[in-house]
């Protein structure tokens, strides 16, 4: 299970936890106060716990399914949360991506893309995108559509026009953390100063010598430049009031 598996689970787990006590509070609430005797409110209870707990857990699970066949996510695409179609040689129409209403996570890595499909840019609900390993020069202009979008993969991407593709993901309101890892960067372009809510930048396994000059992203709490070329004596100088975490 990968690290963005592993928060989402944790996160669900939670919410799950807080929607439980609310609900058996409202529960006691409500049977408390029927005119009933104890067993019957007991009996009552039970039922409605039982009821609503199968309900809960049940939208955990279908949340937390992953779907890595197209033909099935296809027979239910309103239950499917997230779709996993790397590695894959994909034939997707605009109409059947439009289908997955409720899509939060998914992942086309290694696909050998030459443009992103522009129907995906239509899929408001999407949180987590990998874009790793494709063949393409930008992003279309119409990502920024993806008023929800957190987190994009842009790992293994040797033929990327990183300007461009950075002064188009600044347009997303919610992307929290962006993926640069392995894309052969020994700088990063003025246009990484553009975003305004971002808060993790991996740039692993690069090129960088020195730690790139991007203090002036204000809400930037974590830098990742493990397996870059890096000195020791600058490395040292993560000690230093940078203003976020910086991992070697």
């Amino acid at each position: 299970m990968n690290k963005q598996k592993l928060k989402q689970s944790k996160n669900n787990s939670i919410k799950s936890f807080i929607n439980s006590f609310t609900i058996i509070f409202a529960i006691e609430f409500i049977v408390e106060h029927l005119n009933i005797s104890i067993m019957k409110k007991l009996n009552y209870t039970f039922a409605f716990i039982f009821l609503i707990s199968n309900m809960i857990f049940g939208q955990d699970n279908e949340k937390s399914k992953e779907f890595n066949s197209l033909s099935e996510a296809l027979k239910n695409p309103e239950k499917v949360f997230r779709l996993n179609l790397s590695n894959q040689e994909i034939n997707v129409t605009d109409e059947q991506w439009l289908q997955f209403i409720n899509l939060e996570y998914l992942t086309l890595k290694n696909d050998r893309l030459k443009q992103i499909p522009l129907a995906i840019t239509k899929i408001k609900s999407l949180k987590v995108l990998d874009l790793s390993g494709n063949d393409f020069i930008k992003l279309p202009e119409e990502i920024s559509n993806l008023s929800n979008l957190e987190e994009i993969y842009l790992n293994d991407e040797k033929n990327m026009n990183l300007p461009k593709t950075l002064s188009t993901l600044a347009k997303l309101p919610n992307l929290k953390t962006l993926h640069l890892e392995n894309d052969n960067l020994s700088k990063l372009p003025s246009e990484i100063l553009e975003f305004k809510s971002l808060e993790n930048l991996y740039l692993n396994q690069n090129k960088f010598k020195k730690i790139p000059e991007i203090q002036s992203l204000d809400h930037l709490k974590y830098l990742d430049l493990k397996g870059n070329d890096i000195k020791p004596e600058l490395q040292d100088m993560k000690n230093l009031n940078f203003g976020f975490k910086i991992n070697f």
